[in-house]
């Protein structure tokens, strides 16, 4: 939909103009996967899809919230002096969430405004359209109540909104990327320190496809808390012999020592899924920055098989994906991204063999799974940021 659509929208809804229009963008993250939680390094960037928030300022102190994409939900009043988690208002809790979380932190109370929100990220793909809100919703208030709160901020009150509303035990990085992101670059991010640098998200002759199995999963309803609490578990069983404070400071000379230390032979596999992509992702911001795309490419398919045997987050249909795109001619690397168990994958392409690819990998993906995947072609896109 474009803005004057939007526009539209707003007035049919509300019966008034809008006042702002906002854009916060989703995320693909190149490599560094279930990293952000273990204290590593990621690479992620911002993506052209994303959410477009238009609100009209209220004199009360009501949020009346209504999406394009989950028009049955209706208007869903958001009283700001007493927000409550109601598991039926869905997509509602993540625009809660980040205003109480904000209201904290500045301490302050927030002005109402009237909401319309619509997205073009899949939802449950993998592509983190609930980050995409949660900085939606914080740059929307760090405007309208004029408050100073800075990019940061706003990023860590996404993740609390993520970790303590919603439940989801989420490291930093999907917020950071969307928060932060900027145009045709990558974010090295130290998830520990938040030490980050940019750099050219520069494919050459090729492109990065993404891949949507269409399997979807809330990650509240997923593996991922399980898949964090054996991290933990197995940094509390380390941490009696080695003085770390998370897994991404260990190195694969560790690993050894490491397999010694942990009797249960799942738990060794989670840290060494941990410990290696980690140093794949140092060595693929290395490759990225230096134009060495069949290095790079290598170590996207190293990363999906760790994520695959060790980690055991991918599943058949992120499995069958990746499989067919790495036999179509011009394919340098491909691998899950996000959380997994469903979602989307990558393959870095020739752009030149990209449609014909397309068509054979969505054509054979149907005929396995049963129903047919969504492609879309990826750009690196800015963060978050107010339209008008």
């Amino acid at each position: 939909m474009k803005l004057k659509d939007l526009e539209k929208e707003f007035f049919e809804i509300f019966e008034e103009t809008p006042s702002n229009a906002y854009i916060s963008p989703g995320r693909v993250n190149l490599i560094g996967e279930h990293i952000d939680y273990n204290g590593g390094y990621v690479l992620p960037a911002a993506i052209t899809y994303g959410s477009y928030g238009l609100i009209k300022i209220r004199d009360d102190n009501q949020i009346r919230a209504y999406s394009i994409n989950f028009p049955d939900k209706g208007i869903i009043d958001i009283n700001l002096s007493n927000i409550q988690y109601k598991k039926e208002d869905d997509w509602a809790n993540f625009v809660k969430g980040t205003a109480k979380y904000f209201m904290n932190l500045t301490g302050e109370k927030s002005k109402g405004f009237d909401l319309l929100i619509y997205g073009n990220i899949p939802n449950g793909a993998g592509l983190s359209s609930s980050a995409s809100i949660e900085l939606l919703i914080g740059i929307i208030l760090n405007d309208i109540n004029q408050s100073k709160l800075n990019r940061q901020d706003l990023v860590k009150i996404g993740q609390l909104t993520e970790n303590k509303f919603i439940g989801v035990n989420s490291g930093i990085m999907d917020q950071f990327a969307v928060g932060m992101g900027q145009k045709d670059k990558a974010i090295f991010l130290n998830t520990d320190t938040l030490d980050y640098s940019v750099i050219d998200a520069d494919f050459g002759d090729n492109l990065i496809l993404i891949m949507n199995t269409n399997k979807q999963r809330k990650l509240s309803d997923s593996k991922y808390n399980q898949r964090r609490a054996e991290c933990d578990k197995a940094l509390q069983i380390i941490q009696e012999h080695k003085r770390i404070k998370n897994l991404c400071e260990l190195s694969i000379n560790d690993l050894q020592l490491i397999e010694q230390l942990l009797e249960d032979k799942m738990l060794y596999q989670r840290v060494r899924h941990v410990v290696t992509e980690n140093n794949r992702t140092i060595l693929a911001k290395e490759a990225l920055s230096n134009g060495d795309l069949i290095k790079f490419g290598e170590l996207l398919d190293a990363s999906h098989e760790s994520l695959r045997n060790d980690y055991d987050v991918t599943g058949l249909e992120l499995d069958t994906l990746v499989g067919l795109a790495r036999q179509q001619p011009g394919v340098l690397g491909s691998r899950m991204t996000g959380a997994g168990m469903g979602g989307c994958a990558i393959a870095l392409i020739n752009k030149e063999e990209v449609n014909l690819a397309i068509q054979v990998i969505t054509q054979e993906y149907t005929d396995i799974i049963g129903y047919s995947p969504e492609m879309y072609i990826a750009e690196i896109g800015d963060g978050a940021k107010k339209i008008y």
